[in-house]
């Protein structure tokens, strides 16, 4: 950051005081008697020509403008935004003095903090004047928080530097157990939080058991212990919740819970913590980080853990409740019964039987001409076809008085040729089979016919 120097111009002569506090006007060295001065070679200001107001207001224009920068500090009373521009004032902290400041939207884009009105701040300003309004303000060039208000622009910063990062977003919020066994409580010894989260835990449900990492909570060292008592209870296997826990205090009693190892610490746990710091109106950022915030210590305890009363109530209740459909449902089933079996078709079963038997009778009388028919049909293509295999068969030749006549061998004679004299012959006729022996081919004599 370069700081400007201040210019600040010494009134060492009556006659510079004067010209300050009778513009027009000047007073020679030496002599107490004004004389008129001439401005930029114009004539000298006199109750017969007097100066015009525009070269008034430019002559003390110039003159502020030579003016250098100085840091100021005080109470912002008023804060307005318009136009990207910042129009305010700045009151002086013990005594009744104020001045406007302006903040040109250049400025204000850079600015680290957001303020607003009754901010204590520290301010590097110089000095302008209005020409056309006759006001006098001060350019504001650097804008700061003071004491608290320099704390929480701090503490802003990292809230927006973890934000970027993630470590807020509702996606990474664990849920938290139903009914947790082993409770891991982060808290000073022997403090109220201690005896008021325990206490409360175990008259809502009596078998929750605790391990307690005790810590410094505030002060220089709070910080550390803080984030080492909660990376040891999430370390431990028997623990279902962590619970961090402080009772009220004013602001910088809780910073311990705003640090920036403690938010990393709970944002690296893999337990569900909750944050159970200050009251309701406090709100450090490990509220922001952690899967739940209570408001108050009392009020962790239950959230955490249900109430057995409540619970076994609710028990009873489902149970009825059950009981109520089922009993309901079951009685709307028998109705049903008993309509379907008040109805005719259940009430007197013999009727099927009865208007079934003609269709069955008819059904076994067309059944039963269907395969006469198909057997008589059946029957006539066997005889047809046994009458084709006779007239076919070998046999049916034989019967006509034909014989078949086989060498030895087996082999049907076919030519007088093949049976010389002297060769057996096997001849089969329509009754039976006869052997012969061949004389030999017979020569055939022709005879002519006679006429």
């Amino acid at each position: 950051m370069v700081t400007r120097p201040v210019y600040v111009r010494r009134l060492d002569t009556p006659w510079e005081e004067a010209a300050l506090t009778n513009p027009g006007t000047t007073t020679n060295p030496g002599t107490t008697q004004p004389q008129t001065v001439a401005a930029g070679g114009t004539a000298p200001a006199t109750v017969d020509a007097p100066w015009p107001v525009a070269l008034l207001s430019n002559k003390i224009r110039g003159y502020i403008e030579r003016l250098g920068t100085v840091w100021v500090e005080g109470e912002v009373t008023q804060w307005g935004a318009s136009g990207g521009n910042v129009y305010g004032k700045l009151k002086d902290l013990s005594d009744e003095a104020t001045v406007s400041f302006t903040i040109w939207s250049s400025v204000r884009s850079r600015l680290t903090g957001d303020f607003k009105q009754g901010d204590r701040v520290v301010a590097l300003v110089k000095p302008s004047y209005w020409v056309k309004g006759g006001t006098l303000t001060m350019q504001v060039f650097e804008l700061r928080h003071v004491g608290l208000g320099d704390l929480l622009e701090r503490l802003e910063r990292l809230r927006k530097q973890l934000a970027s990062e993630g470590l807020f977003d509702a996606a990474r919020k664990k849920p938290l157990p139903f009914l947790p066994h082993c409770i891991g409580l982060v808290t000073g010894k022997d403090s109220d939080a201690e005896k008021d989260v325990i206490r409360n835990a175990q008259l809502r449900w009596p078998a929750v058991t605790f391990h307690v990492a005790h810590a410094i909570v505030q002060g220089d060292r709070a910080a550390a212990e803080v984030a080492a008592a909660i990376a040891r209870l999430d370390a431990d296997p028997e623990v279902d919740v962590i619970i961090v826990a402080r009772g009220g205090g004013d602001f910088q009693n809780l910073l311990a819970f705003s640090d920036e190892g403690v938010v990393r610490a709970a944002a690296a746990c893999t337990t569900p913590l909750v944050s159970a710091i200050g009251h309701e109106a406090d709100r450090p950022l490990l509220d922001e980080v952690a899967d739940m915030r209570a408001s108050t210590p009392t009020d962790a305890a239950k959230r955490v853990v249900p109430d057995v009363t409540d619970e076994f109530n609710r028990v009873q209740q489902a149970r009825a409740r059950l009981s109520t459909r089922l009993t309901g449902i079951l009685a709307q089933e028998i109705d049903r019964v008993s309509q379907l079996r008040s109805r005719p078709v259940l009430s007197d079963s013999a009727w099927i039987i009865g208007s079934r038997s003609e269709d069955l009778t008819r059904y076994v009388a067309r059944g039963t001409e269907l395969a006469e028919r198909i057997v008589e049909r059946a029957g006539a293509a066997v005889v047809d076809l046994r009458s084709r295999l006779r007239a076919l068969s070998p046999q049916g030749t034989l019967d006509r008085g034909y014989a078949i006549v086989q060498v030895p061998g087996g082999a049907v004679l076919q030519a007088p040729a093949e049976a010389p004299s002297g060769l057996n012959l096997r001849i089969t006729v329509a009754r039976g089979t006869l052997t012969a022996t061949s004389t030999g081919a017979e020569t055939s004599t022709s005879t002519a016919p006679t006429k």
